[in-house]
Formats: C-alpha cells, structure tokens, sequence
C-alpha cells in the first residue's frame, strides 16, 4: 500500500496533490519629495498626512510599519501585497495625497510631490534598524542642524 500522506502519490484512483500558499517578505523603503524638495509638510498636519498614507496601505492590504518624514520628503517602511505593484502604489499614494493636501487646506504651500522615488527592498533583518531609523530620522537632522549653527559661532 502507497503511503497516502505524500504529496502526489496515488491512494486509490485518486492523485493527493497539495498547493504550496504564497509566502513572500519583502520589505521597502519608500522615500519620495515634495516638488522642487521645497519644505511644505508643516509639522502641525503632518500626522494626518501620515494617517491618510495608512488607509491608502491598509485599503491595498499594505502592513506599514513606520512612516515619518520632514518637511521637505517622506519615508514609508511596509510591506506590500502579493498583488500589489510597487511602481502603481507609490503612484496612487501621491496621487491621492496629492489632490487631499490641496482640497484639506492644511498643507496651503503645497504645490505637488517631485516625479520619481525610491525605493529600496530590505530583509527580515534590516526591519527594525530600517524603523528605528525612520522613527528617529527628524532628530537626528535637527541635531546636525543645531551642530551645524553651533559652529558657526
């Protein structure tokens, strides 16, 4: 008798296959600008902005793990859906912000996103250096920035 619990042996007339599910993980950080790098993400919204980015991720079953910025660009850390382009994601993200920055009022010198991004695909490994990063990013400018004045004088 055929052992029945191998894949694509015969038990009886019947041929037992099994269906390997897709897995997958690749992580990508996302940086793209505003137009002409010009900084008009004001601090004040930019947590709605961040939300918005979310639901966009969450409506094509995006996980997003960290999102954070300044005023003059945007780093978005996630992992896409099988099914999902990545060219077509970052379109749509900017796309939709684009026009909601506008029509919100909360961005008023906002003119549009620069053409173009990058990206940039990561492994398990990277994933929480790749966070913390993005999380601290803001910090670690204004310290060079205030370094930068220091010296100056």
């Amino acid at each position: 008798m055929e052992n029945s619990t191998q894949s694509g042996t015969r038990q009886g007339s019947i041929l037992k296959q099994t269906q390997m599910g897709t897995y997958r993980q690749i992580f990508y950080h996302i940086v793209f600008g505003t137009k002409y790098r010009k900084p008009t993400i004001n601090e004040k919204n930019e947590t709605q902005l961040y939300k918005y980015i979310w639901g966009v991720l969450n409506n094509k079953k995006c996980k997003l793990y960290r999102i954070n910025g300044m005023p003059d660009h945007i780093h978005i850390f996630c992992d896409l859906h099988p099914n999902i382009n990545l060219s077509n994601l970052v379109k749509d993200i900017k796309v939709v912000t684009n026009l909601w920055m506008k029509e919100s009022g909360l961005f008023p010198t906002f003119v549009g996103w620069q053409e173009g991004y990058g990206a940039f695909a990561n492994s398990i490994k990277d994933k929480e250096r790749i966070i913390n990063y993005i999380k601290i990013k803001r910090n670690i400018i204004k310290q060079k920035r205030l370094k930068m004045n220091l010296k100056s004088f």
